[in-house]
């Protein structure tokens, strides 16, 4: 069979997984909606949250992880703003970047939502594979086994 030519078995394979990650998305739109956000408020939340080793990112560092444009994460920024959930600072190191924090409200909401879809992904395990889906379960199952502990 030509490598080029995708197989049935592939096209159900990429199907299913599209379907899956939809579902998982909608889900996402429908709850944040429940909490009168956009999920791409949440979305700026959660990174905030969530990035790597502090509590608050760039607008640049924002860009990247949304996958959007630069004068579309500040014109996000700024709606979240206006709800309270994020408030701006100029950088402490390079006083030409801004740094974006998480407000109260804006810790509560990411925190409410995070849970939830949180809840959704354990649910959707062994249907939606995860990379990193044992980090989420909160057991201390995120160490790696030596090989003697897998054998």
């Amino acid at each position: 069979m030509d490598k080029d030519v995708l197989s049935k078995r592939e096209f159900e394979t990429l199907s299913h997984f599209r379907y899956q990650l939809r579902r998982f998305l909608r889900f996402s739109e429908e709850v944040t909606h429940n909490y009168d956000v956009t999920h791409l408020q949440y979305l700026l939340l959660l990174h905030i949250k969530g990035y790597q080793g502090r509590e608050w990112a760039t607008i640049g560092e924002l860009a990247e992880r949304l996958q959007a444009h630069h004068h579309g994460v500040v014109s996000l920024v700024s709606r979240c703003e206006k709800l309270g959930l994020v408030y701006r600072e100029q950088g402490k190191a390079d006083r030409r970047e801004v740094e974006v924090h998480l407000t109260p409200k804006g810790e509560k909401t990411v925190e409410n939502l995070a849970r939830l879809h949180r809840d959704e992904l354990l649910k959707l395990q062994g249907i939606f594979q995860v990379p990193g889906i044992q980090d989420l379960k909160g057991d201390g199952a995120t160490e790696k086994a030596t090989p003697e502990q897998s054998a």
